[in-house]
């Protein structure tokens, strides 16, 4: 047995998107900036890209720059908007990526004092506290923020446009990395009434290597890549061709997919956690509005890397917390900021559910479970 439950790391490539991507690796081989054929071939096939990638969150093609990964994205936005800006106040979220974390410390650092980092503070749900964005816009004149639209690890939804409303009262630019929500619920760009957007198409279904920050028309960033000018200037380097093809039709799929694939997803995870409840595990958020295919949840007693080598040796691929975060194995900056206590953190594991499940798969799973916590129970005994 061979099931993946770690979609929120990322996702296998569609065979619809790798059949796209296949041709740009070899008879479809140009380089977008040449003026020959094969260079205009090329060309064609990143705008189309980016008609179909702005169609996905109802932008216009001219909004999208293509990045090499949601990383370099938040940081374009982040370094890139401060860039141009006069300092002032940094605003993000306690349970952000890091690549959103670390480049506004970074931020912080470099500007000796003149941009100030001010972190937002979460319930036990794992939900931005409104309360304590007025006092942070109140007590700083704000430039920037950043708050995810959905949680990697807990899978907990944030309401980005009532905090995008409050961020645009006070002049902030307002940006949210919609990485892991893209796909799993819609995402609308307007609706959100953010400026600046993050997507990423590994978490899609298509290809590592490609990704997007989506920028209100009015927006000036200053690059992080100097060079020959390309996606606007603002993001210079040959554009990967083969990966934004395959983002390209990958956002298509999603877009006419997620009906279908929402719900059923939704029920195999209920399933599932009916399944936890049962066994005595914690979930967390579970009461929040969270995307459909994501459970976080702990077996007290049961550290997480223990399960989840367990659980791979039993055929099934889970993740004891972010694969992003793999620095600091065992230590969740999320559930910290949830203020759960360490030794049930230590026990967290996350089921991401895709496309490719089944509900005899979770049944299987649970089953799995169930035999390796015995297993463990009885090691314990012995050892006592």
């Amino acid at each position: 047995m061979d099931v993946y439950f770690d979609h929120n790391a990322t996702t296998a490539v569609d065979d619809t998107v790798l059949d796209a991507m296949l041709p740009y690796f070899q008879t479809k081989f140009g380089n977008p900036s040449s003026r020959h054929v094969r260079g205009m071939e090329a060309r064609r096939a990143v705008n189309q890209a980016r008609e179909q990638v702005a169609d996905a969150v109802g932008v216009q093609p001219a909004q999208v720059v293509f990045t090499s990964g949601g990383s370099e994205a938040n940081n374009l936005f982040i370094q890139g908007a401060a860039g141009y800006l006069k300092p002032a106040q940094i605003i993000v979220s306690s349970i952000e990526h890091p690549c959103v974390m670390r480049a506004a410390q970074e931020l912080a650092r470099t500007a000796n004092g003149k941009w100030n980092l001010r972190r937002l503070s979460v319930d036990n749900l794992g939900r931005v506290n409104p309360a304590d964005f007025d006092k942070a816009v109140a007590e700083q004149q704000t430039g920037l923020v950043s708050v995810m639209l959905a949680n990697n690890e807990t899978g907990v939804i944030q309401d980005v446009a009532a905090i995008s409303q409050k961020a645009r009262v006070c002049g902030a630019w307002m940006h949210t990395d919609a990485v892991q929500a893209f796909g799993k619920i819609p995402v609308d760009f307007a609706s959100l009434n953010v400026h600046a957007m993050t997507l990423s198409a590994h978490k899609i279904y298509g290809p590592k290597g490609a990704a997007a920050l989506i920028i209100d028309k009015r927006l000036l960033l200053k690059p992080l890549i100097y060079g020959g000018g390309h996606e606007n200037g603002l993001r210079s380097g040959t554009e990967n061709v083969p990966a934004i093809v395959g983002f390209g039709i990958a956002c298509g799929l999603v877009k006419s997919r997620m009906a279908e694939s929402a719900p059923r997803i939704a029920a195999m995870r209920a399933r599932l956690e009916q399944g936890l409840v049962e066994m005595g595990a914690v979930i967390f958020g579970l009461s929040a509005s969270r995307l459909p295919n994501t459970c976080y949840f702990a077996l007290p007693g049961i550290e997480g890397d223990t399960l989840v080598v367990r659980l791979d040796k039993a055929g099934f691929a889970v993740a004891s917390g972010a694969a992003c975060s793999s620095v600091n194995p065992g230590q969740s900056h999320v559930l910290e900021a949830m203020s759960v206590e360490p030794m049930l953190a230590r026990c967290a594991v996350r089921v991401s559910l895709g496309s490719g499940n089944t509900l005899a798969q979770v049944e299987n799973f649970l089953q799995a479970l169930g035999g390796v916590m015995e297993e463990l129970k009885r090691m314990s005994m012995v050892t006592l």
